[in-house]
């Protein structure tokens, strides 16, 4: 790249034009993941104009370089927007920007040209764009399945219902009524200490954890301990509100609890948040012997435990073991929500708080913390009206069962198509890992390769690197989830990621 080209990016470049990436990508020191923000500055440096249609982006490695992040970080976000069709790849060419990405979502109900209104049903609502079309990707429930009858009839029922009152000034906690029934269900499915003063209603774990994470900080807590692997946009939330995230190993018996401790002498974390039932990304549960060992943990300390719920309702082996919480109620948060056992768009959720630490959770739910309140009354008292009547449990029988056959399935055609590879993780959830196969003489290739390699041929599937806290150099494992994979697609997505993998083990470092 020509020097005096550096700190000078053309206004409106062609597609053929030398662009200075280092001056264009600016990924800054925001929220997210440093592949998260790689992939925003790619979308804001084209929808801005400052990169064309059509441009070829530069190699990872030169762009790693460039910028000063490790390849895998280039890697992993090439692929995620190969993968949006952001961006498109082909097998001995550059990856470019696709002519899908140059125009900014319009407004609903506006035309993409002249700025004149469109004529469209009145109160339709634009689609947003879709997911790939052997959808692979972790973390996301069958959205064919949505119980939007049951929950338009719970909505007319409880809306027809309520009273005067209740549709006044929401509880920061939640609606009483609706506070008591989540409680109920608590006790019955998850065998928790649920006290109905205990329970606080949020739109969703991450708003639970945001709460929970400004508490601590305004009680004097600076460290956390967080799972590695683990969901990054909890760490994320926790870090925003000022806590220092600390990695503490996962192996098949869940979090490594010596290590916990060790953690916590060296840097003065008095909390923790891990995921007991069903571990993410790893698919293991906490063992009972390392459950007590950090409840004996927490109470040496005058810690706190937050437990994230995570996949806790779907368990195919057994019956879903019982929350952690109930062991010790004094020292354990309990984070849920519907956004894996329906959807995330209902924006439900909840937390069993002790009751020292209510108050503070409170005020964090506050304006002056810019915390939202609970849920809308309505879609509280709708969700109250659908557990009671029974259609939240109807929903989840038919989704376990769903979600069984599918990673039955999904196994199945593993063992056919890459009968060298290992799949890990207890029978629960909507995910497994994938170990890729390989041998001394015959290494596996990087999950990174693969992941663009599956994006050419529209499967969406996740290097394991993007929930480390501190991505390895190298991986030879996927996050494999098969919540949202149409039954009737699970053997060709499968089919065409085995035809990835040994398009990547051809390519070798790949580019």
């Amino acid at each position: 790249m020509a020097a005096d080209q550096t700190n000078s990016a053309p206004t409106r470049p062609g597609p053929t034009a030398e662009l200075a990436w280092e001056a264009l990508l600016d990924l800054g020191t925001g929220p997210g993941s440093r592949v998260e923000r790689l992939e925003r500055a790619v979308r804001d440096a084209v929808h801005t104009g400052r990169v064309p249609v059509g441009a070829a982006l530069p190699p990872s490695r030169q762009l790693a370089e460039s910028l000063g992040v490790s390849r895998w970080v280039v890697t992993e976000a090439y692929g995620q927007l190969v993968a949006e069709g952001f961006l498109e790849a082909r097998t001995g060419a550059a990856t470019r920007v696709s002519a899908a990405a140059g125009a900014r979502p319009t407004s609903p109900g506006r035309a993409r040209s002249g700025g004149r209104p469109a004529t469209a049903r009145v109160g339709a609502v634009p689609p947003l764009p879709g997911r790939a079309r052997f959808d692979l990707a972790p973390g996301v429930p069958d959205l064919r399945h949505v119980p939007r009858d049951a929950w338009l009839r719970a909505a007319r029922e409880a809306f027809a219902d309520a009273s005067n009152d209740d549709l006044g000034q929401p509880s920061p906690a939640g609606h009483p009524h609706a506070r008591d029934v989540v409680a109920d269900h608590l006790r019955r499915a998850r065998v928790a200490a649920a006290a109905h003063d205990a329970v606080v209603l949020t739109r969703g774990a991450t708003d639970g954890m945001a709460r929970v994470a400004t508490a601590l900080v305004e009680a004097g807590h600076t460290h956390l301990l967080v799972e590695d692997p683990s969901w990054s946009v909890l760490r994320d939330v926790a870090a925003r509100a000022g806590l220092t995230p600390v990695a503490v190993p996962v192996d098949d018996a869940g979090a490594d609890v010596a290590a916990l401790v060790d953690a916590s002498r060296r840097t003065g974390a008095r909390a923790a948040l891990l995921t007991p039932a069903h571990q993410f990304p790893t698919g293991s549960a906490l063992a009972p012997e390392r459950r007590e060992a950090v409840l004996a943990w927490a109470r040496s300390v005058d810690g706190l435990v937050v437990e994230d719920d995570y996949d806790a309702e779907f368990r195919y082996d057994r019956r879903p073991v019982a929350a952690l919480q109930q062991l010790d109620p004094d020292r354990i948060v309990l984070l849920g929500s519907v956004s894996k056992t329906m959807s995330p768009a209902f924006g439900v959720g909840w937390m069993v708080v002790p009751a020292r630490w209510r108050e503070s959770v409170m005020r964090a739910a506050s304006p002056t913390h810019g915390a939202a309140a609970a849920p809308s009354t309505v879609d509280q008292l709708t969700f109250a009206r659908f557990v009671a009547s029974g259609g939240y449990d109807r929903h989840l029988r038919a989704a376990r069962g769903r979600y069984r056959r599918r990673r039955d399935a999904v196994l199945d055609a593993l063992a056919r198509e890459l009968p060298g590879a290992a799949v890990s993780g207890i029978a629960a959830g909507m995910h497994a890992l994938l170990t890729l196969p390989g041998s001394p003489d015959d290494p596996a290739p990087d999950a990174a390769h693969v992941v663009r390699e599956a994006a050419r041929r529209e499967v969406t599937v996740v290097d394991l690197r993007r929930y480390q806290v501190r991505p390895a150099d190298r991986s030879t494992t996927l996050v494999l989830g098969y919540g949202n994979l149409a039954d009737a697609r699970v053997d060709e997505a499968v089919a065409r990621l085995a035809d990835a993998v040994r398009a990547a083990t051809r390519r070798g470092t790949g580019g």
